[in-house]
């Protein structure tokens, strides 16, 4: 097997006329599909269930995207068996064999890029270059970690011993969960599910209720190369009854989620107590929330950290757990950041996703009562300085929404939003600005704009973030460019995209054989 080195995915340029084009022809394609029922996909055959998941359009709460099925115990039990049968082949198949599945779908990935960024928009609601960095994302994932796996797939240095024939090398782990979430529904699904199979495990995906289509499109991709039946198991179910059963049950080996703090440690923790039938301790790879800030200090150029923080607080509706939630500006120059802020902000146009506008809706009603929840919050914890309601018309639109002269211990300074929300904190100087960034129990992402290299160097070494980023956004990591993941509250660091990832879903055996 001939393999070029990995090269990230080039992103369609929507500038381009031809490209807005066929992005929106693509659009017109998938809406003739809208409204479809899909069944769960175990151990390669159809099932349905009594009760369903509707998926919507969150621009439109009235268009339907598809039903989907809604799993309990009974059927989890049978994905679990699905995924425990077909894991006795799949675990002795080569990794060249598993590789070439990855490589397959990728170039079906690319082939099949306007629909699926379709899909996204509608089901998501993502404008075309955020849908379309999602799947270039997903790309990205199924060829590193393609490559990768023919690397961990061979046997490892070891340094010679007088009379022994030694040999070290990595055999996967079991059965596992991928629990995805809904803000990067084709990305970060592909990511930790190709992962999981690719080093020879078998996975029990179950995807985010807001978000099934996504997933439905990459089992069938995987259907279609020709995975083989129950390696992957496409599982839409209720959280609270299928999922936790599926993270006690004691065949289960490892769970790979990304999602909410609340939920992460609640799996974490129900994934530490050892089952009746449990022979190991189960992995968990956990990527959570954020509370993620962007410095700005007295020598930063005050255009290019404008510049910046807007991209980072509302890209995707500042729905991504990278997004800056914090402006942090240093006293010197916080008036003219602030005054600058609010007029970029005012040209921020917000409207369909479909019609490729720079801001969308939230995904979902829930989640649009919790960040109105929080601007009233916020309201009372600083100045609101633009936006701040919702806007009148289907869907879940808020506005862009900032709030300037909050406290760094305010509610909205510390809780994690997960909208378009943005907090501006006054900072006396550098040192006060650094210790207000680290100031809460997560560790994601980070930014810093300053033109002075000393402060630069200082944020590298003092800036408690798995993902520091200087005089640029805090958004829009990419794979093997960035590896991604966060400390503290953030998660286990598990750095998706990067040459360390699969190592969490393998373990190493060694053998010594005496000469």
């Amino acid at each position: 097997m001939v393999i070029k080195p990995f090269a990230n995915q080039v992103p369609f340029d929507f500038t381009l006329e031809e490209n807005v084009r066929k992005q929106k022809e693509a659009i017109e394609y998938v809406r003739k599909q809208l409204g479809k029922e899909y069944p769960n996909i175990v151990g390669g055959k159809e099932v349905f269930t009594e009760r369903k998941t509707k998926s919507i359009n969150p621009a439109n709460h009235e268009e339907l995207i598809g039903t989907f099925q809604k799993a309990g115990q009974k059927e989890a039990e049978d994905a679990m068996q699905a995924a425990l049968k077909a894991f006795e082949t799949w675990k002795y198949t080569s990794p060249e064999e598993r590789a070439a599945y990855l490589f397959k779908a990728a170039e079906v990935v690319r082939q099949r890029r306007f629909e699926i960024n379709a899909w996204m928009i509608l089901e998501a609601g993502k404008n075309f270059a955020e849908a379309d960095a999602d799947t270039c994302e997903a790309i990205d994932f199924l060829e590193l970690y393609g490559r990768e796996a023919l690397r961990y797939g061979q046997d490892q240095p070891l340094t010679p011993y007088p009379g022994e024939m030694n040999k070290y090398f990595y055999i996967p782990l079991g059965v596992g969960i991928c629990i995805p979430p809904w803000n990067f529904p084709f990305a970060i699904m592909v990511g930790i599910t190709s992962a999981a199979i690719v080093t020879g495990n078998t996975a029990i995906l179950k995807p985010s209720s807001e978000t099934p289509m996504m997933a439905w499109l990459f089992q069938d991709i995987m259907h279609k190369v020709g995975l083989p039946a129950g390696v992957l198991n496409y599982f839409v179910a209720s959280g609270a009854e299928a999922g936790d059963y599926l993270v006690d049950h004691p065949k289960t080996r490892f769970i790979s989620f990304t999602g909410s703090m609340e939920v992460g440690l609640r799996i974490i923790e129900r994934s530490a107590k050892t089952n009746p039938g449990q022979i190991w301790i189960k992995r968990v790879v956990a990527e959570m929330g954020g509370k993620d800030t962007i410095v700005v200090d007295s020598e930063a150029n005050v255009d290019d950290a404008v510049a910046g923080v807007l991209t980072s607080a509302f890209g995707f509706q500042g729905q991504k757990c990278s997004a800056c939630s914090r402006a942090v500006v240093d006293e010197k120059v916080y008036d003219e950041f602030v005054q600058k802020l609010k007029a970029g902000v005012e040209k921020i146009k917000q409207g369909m996703p479909e019609e490729n506008y720079q801001m969308g809706p939230v995904i979902s009603a829930s989640a649009e009562k919790s960040i109105l929840n929080y601007i009233e919050i916020g309201k009372k914890e600083g100045k609101l300085l633009h936006g701040g309601n919702k806007l009148d018309r289907p869907g879940f639109f808020i506005e862009p929404t900032i709030i300037i002269d909050v406290d760094p211990m305010a509610r909205i300074s510390q809780e994690e939003i997960f909208g378009p929300v943005l907090a501006v904190i006054k900072a006396r100087d550098f040192d006060n600005a650094l210790e207000i960034a680290n100031n809460t129990i997560y560790g994601l992402t980070g930014a810093v704009y300053s033109m002075n290299r000393e402060k630069l160097n200082r944020a590298t070494r003092e800036f408690h973030v798995g993902n520091l980023y200087l005089n640029r956004k805090c958004t829009g990591a990419i794979v093997d460019v960035h590896p991604f993941g966060g400390f503290n509250m953030s998660g286990t660091d598990s750095k998706a995209g990067s040459r360390d990832y699969l190592a969490l879903f393998l373990q190493g055996k060694s053998v010594a054989e005496k000469i």
